[in-house]
């Protein structure tokens, strides 16, 4: 039965948590809304909408639907602005060249949306033909599992044949909500405990050391 891996992008391919962390906490602040870089962190993963949502429960009040597009889009400008280049993970680039090499089916699966993931894939080289799910494309976002049965369709593998990758207990929520095994990494910041927790099958410290595991999976005939 074929295996197939759906990557989540942030974190966990490409070095962006902590910029994402630093461009909602300005556009807080520029709200008069200050807050803790560490509970910024702890929603990195979510979709725009449920994060700002979440910190609205933060700082005590509820956001209105002016306020929540007016956060999005200035966290999507000064994200370019801070991370104009992308740097992938360690084995990033590795990895998705082997799987193509090996025949291995897999796809992206993000929160994020066009233009700011673009420079993303640019700098992990990715094909044009690869399937790339973003924000855009589904109704709704992780923790939902919309983006990662969406990317499962179009690679045109059943859920219960993937196995989705990420860095964050979202991306892993998502994917038990999707009928999917999980992998945690932990190169987005959250610890092996929490992923394994969340239900990670397997926990690596990076898509390196996941790229020289490949066995563990099955995923390699």
């Amino acid at each position: 039965m074929t295996q197939a891996l759906v990557f989540d992008l942030d974190g966990t391919l490409v070095d962006t948590v902590y910029a994402h962390v630093f461009a909602w906490q300005r556009a807080f602040s520029e709200q008069g809304l200050p807050i803790d870089g560490w509970r910024i962190h702890r929603r990195v993963g979510m979709s725009g909408g449920l994060f700002a949502r979440a910190a609205a429960r933060e700082v005590g009040r509820e956001f209105t639907p002016e306020e929540v597009e007016t956060l999005q889009r200035r966290h999507g400008e000064l994200f370019r602005e801070l991370l104009p280049g992308r740097r992938p993970l360690p084995g990033a680039v590795e990895l998705l060249a082997d799987l193509r090499a090996y025949g291995v089916p897999h796809g992206i699966a993000t929160s994020g949306r066009r233009p700011e993931i673009d420079a993303s894939l640019e700098a992990l080289g990715v094909p044009e033909d690869l399937v790339v799910v973003e924000r855009g494309d589904v109704r709704r976002a992780k923790p939902e599992p919309d983006l990662f049965l969406a990317c499962a369709e179009r690679i045109g593998v059943a859920p219960e044949q993937c196995y989705v990758v990420g860095d964050a207990v979202w991306d892993l929520l998502a994917a038990r909500r999707a009928g999917m095994l999980s992998v945690g990494l932990l190169s987005g910041g959250y610890g092996e405990a929490e992923l394994g927790s969340a239900g990670a099958f397997r926990v690596y410290r990076d898509a390196e050391e996941l790229r020289l595991s490949l066995d563990d999976l099955g995923v390699l005939q």
